[in-house]
């Protein structure tokens, strides 16, 4: 429960918090040497700071991102940048059309009910807020009806919503399919779970006489997944190192520039630089590269030679072969010859290619076993979280805090920011063990990855922070009320479920406050990029003495939507769940959404800088998770409406079937075309026929194809020896 004042305090402070770095952000971006933080998309697409800041006004970037198409969206972000903004779009048509009715019709009968005056006359556990929700309105009441309906037309716009919008991606994705840009992966397959080959045999010859056999005239030839962690990790100190000479020799022009000969720059080799014998910088990482690079090509040519695993990329000459091979069984043992449609270049890990079908079983299993302990682990946080809510329990627990309560204005701001803060805080630390556990599972895309933390984090919100608030916070909401809970002679499900009934509604104005926090303050944070600003600032004046060192220093990375999409579906989450019972939180989604989709196209087109590629394949999870967060508002319906003893609550049982039954229908319809590549489709001619060569050398790992030492190298080891046969215009490498 929120109190009033705790509610506006929240609202304001939260709007000028927003307001301020609206204006920060309309500042600063028109500063040409803050370019590279507010325009680093388009600057790396060629377009020069001058010419952007010039533009730059406080409303320009609100009129650009309401006007982009979505042609030029996915020009500058990719098709996944693309489909997260489309989220967006499809979020708020949901919203807009279920607050057609709920805001409307709903709220105006809940104004005019009275039994929350009832109700507090009991337990005074209800504020003036909560007047517009459906608790005001009395068990067994006719106005009731209103609100079944409002439950059957959110679940109808639901279906209707999604069903165009998958259809929209669907034809959205197959026009990037078919589009003139050369994409490596439609001409790759994925082959794992190679058995051991025979005693003569190569890795590459083991393959390549398998693929020929069982696709002739169109299978071209192999590169076989190495163990390269050896040779990953020489490489990556070589460039360490390099950026490190470059440094020196930097800093050693600079002193030039003072007079004299200049000054050669010294460290200590020692820890952190700060101990062991002090050297010439120059001069030892020269050493440093002469002593590693030759390390290096012998373990490249010992990964290549005596590190082969039991993976491989199979190229074919036309992507229609491609396609065809990655849709059918190639043996009839299930464990062995698994073929994939390959993922982008860029997104493979190159750990996970060779882990067998039953590690990856057990991984799987045991990562699932962890999460779901997590959830269960983190149940006593949320249960202090849902403590907080109320003033009276951190009186109870902290005994001395009873001074600063005596403080009103205080006393609003620790209820109107202090849980919010805290779960938002919490929820901060999940997501890079979530991506480890991902990872974990034997995935071998980053992609696959992303998708698969996205589902556990959108798990752990559903059940830990939505679920976890409701229930303790409905029976924490007092002290009192737990002993009475628990000293109960007569505890059954029923009591239990009518005291969750009763006090689930004093919760919305504590989710209706925690949305406006995220969307005012969070959005307000991600546009202005106040930290990033700062950071640059301070590392270009102090530590970057290079191009590269300034170019690492704005690096803005890419979207992060391991994060981004499960946060933004806990909103929708509790949007679809209140949208009945407390209708006024659709208001507060519809801004969130709305805002969110206006500050996202912006950082799209001018920010963020995408890391791999997977072609929307973010779509069907946004779809199921949608799916997901109205069943769980359905379920949530009908144990409300059970509550108020509502006659005809069994008509609402209908809603979950359905639910259900969509997901399905959706699933049959569209998903196989974002699992694989539609033969219609892979079938159409290119305009451009890529190399072989281009192809495999976009799926060999750096630290076995980049640098001076290594461009005439020839991965005979690796890859078969096998000459094109066909006449398609792919060529082997010289």
């Amino acid at each position: 429960m929120v109190t009033m004042s705790a509610f506006f305090t929240s609202l304001v402070t939260s709007l000028v918090v927003f307001v301020i770095l609206v204006i920060l952000f309309s500042i600063l971006s028109r500063r040409p040497s803050n370019a590279y933080i507010y325009y680093p998309n388009r600057i790396l697409h060629g377009q020069e700071p001058p010419d952007l800041v010039k533009k730059a006004g406080v409303f320009t970037w609100i009129k650009e991102a309401y006007s982009a198409t979505d042609a030029e969206l996915v020009a500058m972000g990719g098709l996944d940048a693309w489909v997260y903004t489309y989220f967006f779009t499809t979020a708020l048509e949901i919203l807009l059309y279920s607050a057609v009715f709920c805001v409307v019709v709903l709220i105006p009968i809940c104004v005019t009910s009275h039994n929350n005056a009832a109700l507090n006359n009991v337990n005074n556990t209800y504020v003036k807020i909560d007047n517009l929700a459906m608790g005001n309105v009395p068990n067994k009441s006719a106005k009731l009806w209103a609100f079944l309906l409002a439950a059957f037309w959110v679940s109808f716009v639901t279906f209707y919503v999604l069903w165009k919008s998958y259809k929209r991606v669907s034809t959205f994705r197959i026009q990037d399919q078919t589009s003139a840009k050369v994409k490596p992966e439609q001409f790759a397959v994925l082959v794992r779970d190679i058995p051991k080959p025979e005693v003569h045999q190569t890795r590459s010859e083991q393959v390549d006489s398998y693929f020929r056999k069982l696709h002739p005239g169109t299978y071209e030839k192999c590169l076989v997944a190495c163990d390269i962690s050896k040779a990953e990790k020489l490489y990556l100190e070589i460039e360490k190192i390099k950026l490190k000479l470059e440094h020196a020799q930097a800093v050693y022009e600079l002193s030039k520039g003072k007079g004299g000969d200049g000054v050669r720059p010294t460290h200590k080799t020692g820890f952190l630089g700060l101990v062991g014998a002090k050297v010439d910088s120059i001069d030892y990482y020269n050493e440093k590269l002469k002593e590693l690079i030759p390390n290096l090509e012998k373990e490249r040519t010992r990964a290549l030679a005596d590190e082969q695993q039991g993976a491989a990329f199979a190229f074919f000459s036309d992507r229609r072969s491609a396609a065809e091979a990655s849709q059918v069984v190639h043996s009839p043992d299930a464990l062995k010859w698994q073929v994939y449609a390959a993922p982008e270049p860029r997104e493979v890990i190159w750990s996970n290619l060779a882990k067998p079908v039953p590690q990856r079983a057990l991984r799987k299993a045991i990562v699932y076993v962890v999460v779901f302990l997590i959830i269960l682990f983190f149940m006593i946080p949320i249960l202090f979280i849902s403590a907080l809510t109320t003033l009276n329990n951190l009186e109870t627990l902290l005994p001395f805090i009873k001074a600063i309560v005596k403080i009103k204005a205080l006393t609003a701001v620790i209820q109107a920011f202090l849980p919010q803060l805290a779960l938002i805080i919490f929820l901060a630390l999940l997501p890079s063990l979530l991506m480890a556990l991902s990872k974990a599972e034997g995935i071998p895309s980053k992609s696959h990855v992303a998708r698969a933390t996205s589902g556990k984090y959108f798990y752990f919100i559903v059940f830990n922070v939505f679920l976890g608030i409701s229930i303790f916070g409905t029976i924490f909401a007092s002290l009192a009320g737990f002993k009475q809970l628990i000293q109960s002679t007569g505890l059954t499900v029923s009591y239990v479920v009518k005291l969750f009934g009763q006090k689930l509604p004093p919760l919305a104005s504590l989710f209706i406050t925690y949305v406006a926090l995220k969307f005012f303050i969070g959005y307000g944070l991600n546009l202005s990029r106040v930290v990033p600003l700062v950071i640059y600032h301070l590392k270009r004046k102090y530590l970057c003495k290079t191009e590269k060192e300034i170019q690492a220093a704005w690096a803005p990375g890419s979207l992060s939507y391991h994060t981004n999409v499960p946060n933004d579906m806990l909103i929708m989450t509790l949007a679809l769940c209140y949208s009945v019972i407390a209708p006024l939180i659709l208001v507060f989604a519809i801004l969130y959404f709305l805002i969110g989709w206006l500050i996202v196209r912006n950082q799209v087109l001018n920010v963020y800088v995408p890391e791999w590629e997977s072609g929307g394949r973010m779509w069907p999870h946004i779809n199921n998770r949608i799916l997901a967060a109205l069943f769980v508002s359905q379920i949530t319906m009908l144990g409300f409406f059970g509550v108020k003893e509502f006659p005809y609550t069994v008509l609402l049982i209908a809603l979950p079937v359905m639910t259900v039954a969509f997901y399905f229908v959706c699933k049959l319809t569209f998903y196989p075309a974002f699992a694989h590549l539609p033969l219609a489709i892979a079938s159409e001619e290119m305009k451009e026929i890529p190399s072989l060569a281009s192809i495999v050398e976009a799926y060999t790992p750096a630290c076995l194809l980049e640098g001076e030492q290594f461009e005439d190298a020839k991965f005979e080891d690796a890859q078969s020896n096998m000459t094109s046969r066909t006449n398609s215009g792919i060529t082997s490498p010289a």
